[in-house]
């Protein structure tokens, strides 16, 4: 018998820093819908980042929930991985313009 592959989860947050306190959940699905979230991510030019135990603990939330504070320092993670990526994307793009 066939062990099989545990589900994949999927979760998108928001986060408008001069509107919100903490990020919210806007999208979490496992399976094909947590294919789709990516899938929408990737077309939009969204990062992705993988975290199983992370994306675990967030698909566990409501929808337009608020992360609680006992996952703020893994957030913390992403949004620093987000914010370098963001660097990167703005110094190439100077870069390209000179």
């Amino acid at each position: 018998m066939d062990k099989q592959e545990p589900l994949k989860k999927a979760v998108a947050l928001r986060y408008d820093v001069d509107r919100e306190d903490a990020p919210r959940v806007v999208a979490s699905g496992k399976g094909a819908v947590a294919e789709k979230i990516v899938a929408a991510a990737r077309a939009a030019q969204v990062p992705v980042y993988e975290d199983a135990v992370l994306a675990e603990y967030l698909s566990r939330l409501d929808l337009g929930e608020q992360i609680p504070l006992e996952l703020y320092k893994m957030v913390a993670e992403l949004l620093v991985f987000i914010y370098a990526l963001d660097k990167q994307a703005a110094s190439t793009s100077t870069s390209r313009q000179k």
